[in-house]
Parts: structure tokens; C-alpha cells; sequence
């Protein structure tokens, strides 16, 4: 099953149909969907598909052969190239004859075993380029290795590429199209469950409850997602026991890096290597007040929803999951996930932002958003708010994000509308966004005063 991927599919075909030289990467985390978005593009077309494995340069040639060999006759072979630059430059003079796609997959792999690899590439394509009208695609899922080795200023394939993509996981709307029989709130809890990686979707069944999907993975030490977050930090890091200290001391609200520290017992300047590398992995980010570049109030949050869950639940609980005790963890879980999901709406409300922007319907046209806190003279506090977007110097937008059961009150429009004037913008729009919907005392404000708009969650699912 292959859903989304819309414009990163029509980027590649439009490199495709050039007919002309063209040099792709792809790269980005594991089970993101690199290998599916690459077999979609080459089903329909003349290709030769490699997946390099985690062995010698030999092996990797061997294999690369008869990749090659295979589709030029048709049959299997035995036989194999010399050399990595004769099995390329072969398909170099191939192309030169007809459009061809070359998918290299897990070339970090291979350029590991063989060091030379990239310089022979580089060679290839500064000798064929101007006649050859192969497309050439390099994917990888080391982001560090890609990115240094490949896409970095001093690496030899530097300025020869013609395109790169950096795939993500899916938003929350793009996670809802796998999914036909969740409810609008159950789609939520799932992708703040797994996000929106398609391998860990698959592992979701609609025509269960969230409930049993939470006990049939992470709490189920046979299923593919128990270990999953480990064992994928086994293959991107060298020291996965303090990278996995570092997560579990953020998922359990230790933010700061001097938190951090102290949670692991390392000193912040070491926290703070292994803090930068989990950012390149996608798994952390770093966060400032709105508005503010550089700032000493930085946090750290868990970027990935399933890392997110899965290590603000299941290290605690793992001792009674061995046991085969399900249930019993599961209701440990259950009491939390309404403070949990509280970061995920929040996300869920920005997204929605985005598209209001983007389809023309926003009342601030902002190029950015973010969570704002600080102190508030007057209350002699700090105070936060969920969403903070400005347009210029005079207008701003301010949203506040409430996923509860009880109906959102005036209390809450007027506690932003309070935190607002510590802001001088003169032109002011506020966003609730609830779970249940508002008071009647809420909505009669927002209506007199006539720059605030209401969105109950359901309504934004309308069309997921």
C-alpha cells in the first residue's frame, strides 16, 4: 500500500522525464519510506534497483553485478564485474543509449566497504554527463553519512547532484489516510502513539481499539515495536546506553540541559554531543521562546511520537510487560495519556494553522510558528502560550490548544487574551482549538469580540 508522497514523486518524475543527466538523493531516517517512494517511481520504467547490505565491498559487488547483468539479459548470472568502476561505467555507456534509473539503496553500505566509491562516481559523472541520460539516485538512511560524505561542501560528489529530498514522516493528516475505521479521536492517539512513520503504521489495525493496538506492540514483547526505538539507535550510534538515558530523562520531563545532565550523570558539555547527534537522527529538537534566536530558556523535546511514547512508558514498565502483564501496564499507561496527548493536539493545531495559511484562509499570513513562555511581570510568573505567530511587527496570531473532555470556558480566552498584551503587536487574532468544543459563555465572547476564532478538533478531521 502506498498513500502519500504526492509531491516528492512528481519532483522525481520530473527529473525522469528531463531525458537528460540527472543525479538524485534521497535520504532520512529508517522505515521513514525511502525504498517504497523509490519503487513506485521505477515500476513503470527502465531501472536497476541495489540495495547495498552491511558487508565487504566484494559481497556488495558480487550483488550490484547482477543487479546489472540481470536486467540487461533477463536471467540470473554468476558472473561479476572487476570492479565497482567498471559495473558503473557499464551502466554509464548503457545510458547513453536509453533513459535509465540507477537506484542505489543504502549506499552508505557500500561506500563504507568500498572507500573509493564516491570519487569513481565522481569521475563517471563528470565523464558522461553531457552524454549520458541516466538518472542516478543515491539513498541512504545514515542521515550523518549523507549528509557528510555525500551532500557536505567538501565531499567528492559535491555539486554534481541535481536534487535532494529529505523525507520525513507523515503529518497528522497524511497518517489519517491510512486509516479508515478509527474514529476522528482515535486517528489522533495513534499518530501520537507512532507518528507518522508508514512502517510503524502498518503495524496499527483499525479494526481494533487503541487499547489493544498499545497492547499488542509496546506492550507485547514479540511484536516488531517493543524494541524497536533501541534497537534503531543500535544501528545509528555507537553508544546507544547514554543516547538512551539522554531520551528517557526528556520523555520524563527533564528538559534543560543542565536537567539533562543531572538526570544522567554526565557533564552538560558531553550531554550536549550526544543532545546534537539525536537532533541530526530527527529523534530531539531543540526549542526557544517564539521570537527569540538564542536563548538560555532552550528546551529539548522528543521530535518522534513513537520515541515520545515509548520511552515515557514502556522502560517503566518493563518489567511488568515481561511478566505478560498487559492489561495491568496498560492501565499504569491509560491514567497519563490525556496530559501525553496534550503536546500532540498542540502539534496537531499547528499543522492545521499551516494549512489554513497555505489555502489562503488565515488571518495572519506568518512564516513561522511556535510554543512562547517566559515570565509575566504582572502575575510575577512565567506563563506560556501553545501557539505564538506574528505577520510583521503589528500583527500577531495566539492559540491555545486544550485536549480535555470538559468544554473549553471563557476562562481560557481570557487568560490568553491576558498573556497577549505582553506583547505589543497592534492587530491580534486568537485561535482556541479544543477537544470538546466551548461553553456558551466562551463562544458568545469570541463572537463580540470578532477577531477570535473556535475549532473543535472535529472539525478539522472533517476531511481526513
Amino acid at each position: 500500500m502506498f498513500i502519500g508522497r504526492e509531491r516528492e514523486l512528481e519532483a522525481l518524475n520530473k527529473l525522469y522525464i528531463s531525458n537528460k543527466f540527472e543525479f538524485a538523493v534521497i535520504y532520512g531516517r529508517r522505515r521513514v519510506g525511502k525504498t517504497a517512494l523509490i519503487n513506485q517511481l521505477i515500476r513503470d520504467k527502465n531501472a536497476i534497483y541495489f540495495m547495498g547490505v552491511e558487508s565487504n565491498a566484494k559481497q556488495n559487488l558480487e550483488n550490484f553485478s547482477k543487479n546489472i547483468l540481470e536486467y540487461c539479459t533477463g536471467i540470473e548470472t554468476e558472473n561479476s564485474f572487476l570492479s565497482f568502476q567498471a559495473a558503473l561505467e557499464y551502466v554509464f555507456r548503457l545510458s547513453e543509449r536509453e533513459r535509465l534509473i540507477l537506484a542505489i539503496d543504502e549506499y552508505p553500505y557500500i561506500a563504507r566497504a568500498e572507500k573509493s566509491l564516491a570519487s569513481t562516481l565522481q569521475l563517471l559523472i563528470d565523464k558522461y554527463k553531457d552524454s549520458s541520460r541516466l538518472m542516478l539516485i543515491l539513498c541512504g538512511s545514515s542521515m550523518s553519512y549523507m549528509e557528510d560524505h555525500v551532500l557536505a561542501y567538501k565531499a567528492p560528489l559535491y555539486g554534481r547532484r541535481t536534487a535532494q529530498m529529505k523525507i520525513v514522516p507523515f503529518d497528522f493528516e497524511e497518517t489519517c489516510r491510512y486509516f479508515k475505521n478509527f474514529s476522528s479521536e482515535d486517528k489522533a492517539l495513534i499518530y501520537g502513539i507512532v507518528g507518522g512513520t508508514p512502517q510503524y503504521l502498518l503495524q496499527m489495525d483499525d479494526a481494533l481499539s487503541v487499547e489493544d493496538n498499545i497492547k499488542n506492540t509496546f506492550l507485547n514483547p514479540t511484536s516488531a515495536l517493543f524494541e524497536e526505538p533501541e534497537n534503531l539507535l543500535k544501528q545509528e550510534v555507537r553508544e546507544p546506553a547514554l543516547y538512551n538515558a539522554i531520551i528517557t530523562a526528556i520523555a520524563t520531563g527533564s528538559t534543560r540541559m543542565s536537567e539533562i545532565s543531572g538526570k544522567v550523570g554526565e557533564d552538560t558539555n558531553v550531554c550536549s554531543t550526544y543532545v546534537k547527534n539525536l537532533i541530526t537522527l530527527g529523534i530531539i529538537r531543540k526549542e526557544t521562546p517564539y521570537g527569540e534566536k538564542a536563548s538560555r530558556k532552550a528546551i529539548y523535546v522528543i521530535e518522534d511520537n513513537l520515541f515520545r511514547f515509548w520511552y515515557r512508558f514502556v522502560p517503566e514498565n518493563s518489567s511488568i510487560i515481561a511478566r505478560g502483564a498487559a492489561d495491568f501496564a496498560y492501565r499504569r499507561i491509560e491514567q497519563f495519556l490525556p496530559d501525553y496527548m496534550g503536546k500532540v493536539f498542540e502539534e496537531i493545531c499547528k499543522q492545521y494553522l499551516w494549512k489554513l495559511l497555505l489555502a489562503g484562509k488565515c488571518p495572519v499570513q506568518f512564516s513561522s510558528l511556535g510554543r512562547w513562555w517566559g515570565s509575566d511581570p504582572s502575575e510575577k510568573r512565567q506563563a506560556e502560550i501553545d501557539i505564538l505567530a506574528e505577520q510583521d511587527r503589528t500583527t500577531a496570531l495566539f492559540g491555545e490548544c486544550k485536549w480535555t473532555n470538559e468544554k473549553v470556558d471563557l476562562g481560557v480566552l481570557e487568560t490568553l487574551v491576558k498573556r497577549s498584551e505582553l506583547f505589543p503587536y497592534k492587530y491580534k487574532h486568537f485561535y482556541l482549538f479544543a477537544k470538546s468544543g466551548f461553553t456558551k459563555g466562551c463562544a458568545d465572547r469570541a463572537k463580540e469580540m470578532g477577531n477570535v476564532a473556535l475549532v473543535r478538533y472535529a472539525e478539522m478531521t472533517s476531511d481526513t
